[in-house]
């Protein structure tokens, strides 16, 4: 089972990633949206802001979220460090309920070039 630490440098890599990235991939991380990714084998919640085309963690806490952010992630762990390394599909974790991503409406069609 991954750690919290584990879990927070994967949301740094995957926040450096996204800053250097191009095209579609760099337009729909520039949005400006409060973000929150629980990581339920943990009982842990990652609260942030997703500006500028990075992923800025600004408070860990426990259990899930208290506040409902624009974007809301859900996973393991494990899948959160997979995913980040590229060991594991967005799209097929997102598809098969491993991964819950909840956004509005037009925030999931910009968010889908990321898969």
């Amino acid at each position: 089972m991954a750690t919290m630490a584990e879990c927070r440098s994967a949301l740094d890599k995957l926040s450096d990633s996204l800053a250097g990235a191009d095209g579609d991939v760099r337009s729909a991380a520039a949005l400006d949206r409060s973000l929150s990714c629980h990581i339920k084998d943990l009982d842990i919640t990652f609260t942030g802001r997703l500006a500028d085309g990075r992923i800025q963690v600004l408070d860990t806490v426990e259990g899930p979220p208290r506040e409902k952010a624009e974007i809301r992630l859900a996973m393991t762990g494990d899948d959160l460090v997979a995913m980040v390394d590229g060991d594991l599909n967005f799209a097929k974790a997102w598809g098969s309920g491993r991964v819950r991503l909840e956004a509005g409406f037009r925030d999931l069609l910009r968010l889908r070039s990321l898969l």
